[in-house]
């Protein structure tokens, strides 16, 4: 286990002082590694909220430059980095925010080719993407690292989150559910608008991203019960929030750790 500074022990003294997190789930941040995809309007809030809480390393995994129109919602960007790639921008946040976090950045896309060497580094997976081929993709590929994965989802008024740890059983005794078990059959393309077409409305990211940092430190430090198993949906106009459970499904193609399927999935697309 990591020891903290006196500076540390400053830094975090609301954490230490917590009954369910104390110096022990310090540690346990200071010495985590979670890999972020995408620096856009949910990672942006999981980042600083991560690397304020402490989080030793934060990977960053994001190909976009930082664009007048992101402002509006990816806050851990500003205007005197338009133009620069958002990995070196956040890490400067960062780097402002908690010295003491080591980041990792990655700018480029990830893919099949990447995935699993990718992931297989960290300890835990954010996924802030803003398209269904990555959700499923970085969800496959936590499968079959066995990693544990936070995901959410934004719309324009509306959003939600799950925690994905199918390479585990629940309570039950029953394998845990993979993303697949709840969201079957992927969109196809153009179905549903994207974010640059339909809008979506700043701070609901903001919330959901804060949701997932929230998450993460639950999972990282045992606190708590998580939403391994449980889809937590959050409508922002009437701001209402609803959970419903949802279990591991045998028409499951991820029903076994199997690199073939994984190869299968792949040219699935």
């Amino acid at each position: 286990m990591q020891s903290l500074s006196p500076a540390e022990l400053e830094r975090y003294a609301r954490h230490i002082v917590l009954q369910d997190i104390g110096g022990a789930g310090q540690q346990k941040l200071k010495a985590a590694k979670v890999l972020v995809i995408g620096a856009g309007g949910l990672g942006a809030p999981v980042l600083q909220y991560l690397a304020a809480a402490g989080v030793g390393t934060l990977g960053i995994v994001d190909d976009d430059a930082v664009s007048l129109s992101n402002l509006q919602r990816q806050v851990i960007h500003d205007t005197n980095q338009l133009g620069e790639p958002k990995v070196a921008s956040a890490a400067e946040a960062i780097a402002r925010l908690n010295p003491n976090v080591e980041v990792k950045p990655f700018p480029f896309r990830i893919t099949g080719q990447n995935a699993l060497q990718l992931i297989s580094a960290f300890d835990l997976v954010v996924d802030g993407s803003d398209n269904f081929d990555t959700r499923y993709l970085v969800s496959d590929a936590c499968f079959f690292a066995k990693k544990p994965l936070v995901t959410a989802a934004v719309g324009q008024f509306d959003g939600s989150i799950t925690t994905l740890r199918p390479f585990e059983n629940g309570e039950d005794g029953a394998a845990n559910p993979t993303y697949r078990c709840l969201f079957p059959q992927k969109p196809r393309a153009g179905l549903l608008p994207t974010c640059e077409q339909a809008g979506v409305l700043g701070a609901l990211t903001g919330i959901l991203g804060t949701m997932q940092a929230m998450e993460v430190l639950k999972e990282l430090t045992g606190t708590g019960e998580g939403l391994t198993g449980r889809l937590m949906m959050f409508d922002a106009k009437a701001f209402r929030m609803e959970t419903i459970r949802y279990k591991r499904s045998p028409k499951n193609p991820l029903n076994g750790d199997n690199p073939k399927a994984w190869a299968e999935l792949l040219e699935e697309g």
